[in-house]
């Protein structure tokens, strides 16, 4: 958690209990509740943009498919193997 955030979070209880020492308890709830959601809206936001851009996310799905492709060369070389043979054989017969 960031400094700021922690000073944030100290004006927010110091406001509360002021609040809650001079106002309507109902109206220092109000106020507190308003404080905490504000509070938490900084908190879950400090991060937002420091995320992958899209091309990043993209390259890196690139990759993963590129080394799956290669892994499986073996088992489609195979496969067109016997793809071809059967074509062979069916070629090879008489039509009738």
């Amino acid at each position: 958690m960031s400094m700021r955030l922690a000073v944030w979070g100290g004006i927010w209880v110091a406001g509360t209990a002021a609040a809650f020492l001079t106002l309507d308890p109902i109206l220092a709830t109000f106020l507190a509740v308003v404080g905490l959601c504000l509070w938490i809206v900084a908190l879950l936001a400090r991060d937002w943009d420091q995320h992958s851009t899209f091309e990043e996310r993209e390259l890196a799905r690139a990759r993963r498919r590129a080394e799956q492709w290669e892994k499986n060369a073996d088992a489609r070389a195979r496969d067109k193997a016997r793809w071809e043979a059967n074509r062979q054989r069916k070629a090879g017969r008489s039509p009738r």
